[in-house]
């Protein structure tokens, strides 16, 4: 079935109600800390208070002494019995030598690296004795100069790892460089620019959470675990880290309360307590608090960019050079350094015809957390450097941002972008227009008057983004440093009552998933979405998946389940020929009926199901009984959403307040299962994006390393009086490349709208004679932005 017939069957298109919604809003969900298991016992980390320092000894025997601990572990525990925190993704230097890894330890051994790290492991029969006897035990630390900041690194007066003496992790470059020189020096015109993008913390609302145990009759373990890649999480674990038959190991991922990214990748903490549960021969339960939180968990972005954009005399694009220097942290993250590389740079070409764009990129190593994927994971880097740099452009030319990116614009497709990707469709005129009438883009100059009289400084601020999702193939992924497949598996299990279980290796962590999928399966077979139940997140009762990150689930994870569809039908309708007497080539499937081709002949799918499982008069040498399928997809490419957002702001030059008043955003995510579902997740990545771009700022202190912003008293959430009433729009151009024409749309709000927002503060602190402000847009830095401007 090709995507056009997919996208007119019923049920795809309909805005259901999520089914998964009564439990969560009831309070029935199940989240890792609802799990209570027999025989438990409550971990505590003790984690290092610098950002550097040799550890010269550590007493535990104080704190080992204290009421119901039963074990305390530290560095020389583990050493030599597992190895360390592995990273999934090789990147080659320039010059050809792999990138440096050193040795991430679960816990530290001989050095901690930044605050927050992982020291000792205390086990006790309580969280408070735990916690008490944490605190009692009494580590000795040489502490050593801190490397917090990326000129820090730089500089290289302090070496974090023996592995990478001078702290460079990789020199990574992509495009062609010579090709891009000469058009530099043939431009008519060429904007350079400076970039931040600001270092955030995920906050899901569900800290991280885990528990670990043993069964020593079958020597199996069980880890239940706050994670979006169940099989992920176990392959790392048994294959790189504990050395353990992959079988011997289930991993469960419940319930999860958002994840962002940050819920990817193997943590130390899951490790420790599943190796933990064996040695002490129990279960071994730890739930973050929210200040380990903002410490531990992977954080994001952390980019310094110098960009330049060289032009013709008519504004179009010639080439574009890019060099970034991206934050690590302290040790590689399990898909850290993908981020600043394939899935950044392949993304600058945007949606613009450049012919030549080249970018190199430095990694380092410093004493903070580990920076990792969060949500949209390099395309909102190269978005922002992309965008921001294309407004400019078009201030220096005297032309209106919308004009600029028209005269740019990809017009045919599919198209080879200079830097690896090829686009398979769009229509990034349509997406524009259409934002520019939902953001009634013709009374601004009326509503700048306006703001005027009151005051106030009005801007307008656009951004037309392109993201690639999917994160495959998986050829491909391997041969650019992947050391994992990046497909997806659906299990479609038809009952004898004709309902369906789905299980699928894509994890649901507020994605709606038990609801989509389900629509996708009812329409296929004709039944009601009532009848489909979505199974998810249990490596012991789910076929091998790569879970849920990169907008993958529909168009990778739901690809899988049509493929698997498809031999449903193909095998149903050979059972109802032998129903009906007739030829299965002549039997046709719609509308949960099968019919024979030129007769009145019909049967309905739930009397083909029944026959499958009581397969009386039934053609046992040619057909078993049954009606369970299972199929792997691995894509040929990429999928492109796209889109054009475009924002308004007011900001009182007296206080530096900036309040966004108006925001349209219009996406292109292909065929759109359920409308409501996709608003929701453009909501929550606009409320993310903005976030960024006006209140999130994840601070280090550049001398000793301390996290400043570790709390929410210093750390600015979004909330929902920030936010003016969204006006979405869609384009639907079907992806061309999988079954049902789908793109993903979970990132696109969080890539999108950062740049769009910062235009729109440029714009209306043009007047004032601002010419550039960093993220995040806060009072203070807009004040200081226009008291240094008059000054």
């Amino acid at each position: 079935m090709g995507a056009s017939d997919f996208s007119k069957l019923p049920h795809i298109g309909e805005a259901l109600k999520r089914k998964e919604d009564y439990r969560f809003l009831t309070g029935a969900g199940q989240y890792t800390d609802d799990v209570t298991m027999a025989n438990q016992r409550m971990a505590y980390f003790v984690r290092s208070p610098h950002a550097h320092a040799r550890i010269k000894s550590i007493d535990t025997a104080a704190a080992s002494a204290m009421p119901g601990v039963v074990r305390i572990f530290t560095g020389a525990d583990v050493e030599g019995k597992m190895g360390g925190l592995p990273c999934g993704w090789l990147i080659t230097s320039t010059d050809g030598t792999p990138m440096k890894e050193p040795p991430h330890p679960i816990l530290a051994q001989g050095k901690v690296r930044y605050v927050g790290d992982h020291v000792a492991m205390v086990v006790a029969d309580t969280l408070e004795n735990a916690r008490n006897a944490g605190e009692a035990v009494v580590v000795d630390y040489e502490v050593l100069p801190t490397v917090t900041t990326l000129a820090q690194a730089k500089a290289a007066g302090v070496a974090l790892h023996d592995a990478a003496p001078n702290n460079q992790c990789y020199k990574w470059a992509i495009g062609d460089k010579a090709g891009v020189d000469a058009a530099f020096a043939t431009a008519h015109h060429i904007t350079k620019l400076d970039l931040v993008n600001n270092r955030l913390v995920p906050n899901a609302m569900e800290p991280r959470a885990a528990i670990g145990s043993y069964n020593r009759a079958s020597d199996e373990y069980t880890l239940y675990v706050s994670n979006q890649n169940p099989h992920v999480e176990r392959l790392l674990m048994t294959a790189f880290v504990l050395g353990l038959p992959e079988h011997k190991v289930r991993v469960i991922a419940p319930d999860v309360g958002g994840g962002f990214g940050s819920k990817i990748y193997l943590y130390a903490e899951d490790v420790a307590l599943t190796w933990g549960a064996k040695q002490l021969n129990c279960a071994i339960k730890w739930v973050a608090d929210r200040s380990e939180a903002f410490l531990s968990d992977a954080h994001g972005r952390d980019h310094v960019s110098q960009v330049q954009l060289a032009m013709d005399k008519d504004g179009k694009f010639l080439a574009l050079r890019v060099h970034t220097d991206a934050n690590m942290g302290a040790y590689l993250s399990t898909f850290a350094t993908a981020v600043p590389t394939i899935l950044y740079a392949t993304l600058l070409a945007g949606q613009y015809t450049t012919p030549q764009v080249y970018c190199e990129v430095d990694a380092w190593f410093t004493n903070t957390a580990p920076v990792d994927a969060y949500r949209g994971a390099g395309r909102p880097e190269a978005t922002y450097a992309l965008e921001r740099i294309v407004t400019r452009a078009a201030w220096e030319l005297g032309l209106s941002q919308d004009e600029i990116r028209k005269r740019n614009f990809i017009t045919t497709f599919p198209y080879q972008t200079p830097v690896a990707l090829q686009y398979d469709i769009g229509d990034y005129h349509a997406c524009m227009n259409q934002a520019q009438e939902l953001a009634d883009v013709a009374g601004f100059d009326a509503r700048r008057k306006a703001s005027e009289a009151k005051g106030l400084k009005r801007g307008i601020g656009y951004s037309s983004y392109i993201e690639a999702c999917g994160i495959a193939p998986s050829n491909i992924a391997g041969a650019l440093g992947a050391r994992a497949g990046l497909f997806e598996c659906g299990e479609i299990r038809v009952h004898p009552t004709g309902s369906v279980t789905v299980f699928t290796g894509s994890h649901s962590h507020g994605q709606g998933h038990e609801t989509t999928f389900a629509q996708v399966v009812a329409a296929r077979l004709g039944i009601s979405p009532d009848s489909v139940d979505v199974v998810h997140g249990d490596t012991g009762r789910v076929p091998f998946g790569m879970g849920t990150y990169g907008s993958r689930s529909i168009s990778v994870g739901g690809a899988a389940i049509m493929k698997a569809l498809d031999k449903i039908e193909a095998k149903a309708k050979k059972i109802a020929a032998h129903l009906m007497e007739a030829s299965d080539a002549d039997v046709d499937f719609a509308n949960g009926e099968f019919t024979v081709r030129g007769t009145d002949k019909k049967i309905p799918f739930g009397t083909v199901a029944l026959t499958a499982y009581v397969p009386h008069n039934y053609p046992l040498d040619k057909l078993e009984p049954g009606l369970n399928e299972t199929a792997f997809y691995d894509p040929t490419n990429f999928t492109f959403p796209a889109g054009t957002y475009i924002c308004e702001v007011e900001v009182d030059p007296a206080t530096g307040v900036v309040r966004v008043d108006r925001f349209a955003a219009v996406d292109d995510f292909g065929t759109i299962i359920n409308p409501m579902i996709v608003e929701g997740q453009v909501h929550g990545g606009l409320v993310q994006g903005i976030g960024q771009a006006l209140l999130e700022n994840c601070v280090y202190d550049p001398e000793s390393g301390q996290l400043l912003t570790g709390s929410f008293m210093d750390y600015a959430m979004p909330r929902a009086d920030d936010f003016p009433q969204f006006k979405l729009g869609h384009v639907v151009t079907p992806c061309t490349h999988n079954p049902l024409g789908t793109k993903g749309c979970g990132e696109a709000g969080a890539i999108g709208s950062p740049p769009a927002v910062m235009n729109a503060v440029l714009d209306a602190l043009r007047p004032l004679g601002v010419k550039d402000l960093d993220m995040p847009a806060s009072p203070h830095r807009v004040w200081q932005a226009i008291q240094s401007a008059k000054a």
